[in-house]
């Protein structure tokens, strides 16, 4: 099975969501299904609120199962910059022409947020940027088309 990609933080990030799934949610899941095993059926339908807790249920267990899976065996990234090429872990900025800077940490896909400035180093840019260095001028083939980036800095 391959190794998770994750930043030390990423990793305490996933971490703590699986204690909170395992020790709150799960328990308070448990609960509503206990609540609702005698009302299960109402003028015989099945009582909504207790469909509803099943399908969290499954929903918290399968989240469960994910999370034990990818902390298994993870490859925790331990960045420390050596130069200014690009690699997992790197606070990379670039600049589109015309468009302002923007800064973008490059991590494993599981902590993929691009809202949040953090990009997957299997994305179209992210693959782009890896082993590259500052002062290059980067070419992104994407879904949305092919443009150029600078890349600025290197952190």
């Amino acid at each position: 099975m391959p190794s998770s990609y994750l930043t030390l933080s990423g990793y305490k990030k996933l971490l703590s969501e699986l204690e909170y799934l395992r020790t709150i949610k799960r328990p308070e899941i448990a609960a509503l299904l206990r609540d609702s095993v005698g009302n299960n059926e109402i003028d015989g339908d099945i009582d909504p609120d207790f469909v509803m807790a099943k399908d969290q249920q499954a929903f918290i267990e399968g989240r469960i199962q994910e999370l034990e899976t990818l902390l298994s065996d993870p490859d925790i990234i331990d960045y420390h910059q050596h130069s200014n090429i690009v690699e997992i872990g790197s606070r990379v900025t670039i600049s589109e022409l015309g468009n302002e800077p923007v800064s973008y940490t490059i991590v494993g896909p599981v902590e993929a947020a691009p809202e949040k400035g953090l990009i997957s180093f299997a994305s179209p840019l992210g693959s782009a940027l890896i082993g590259r260095s500052v002062g290059d001028e980067v070419v992104i083939k994407s879904p949305g088309g092919i443009y150029t980036v600078s890349l600025l800095e290197v952190i």
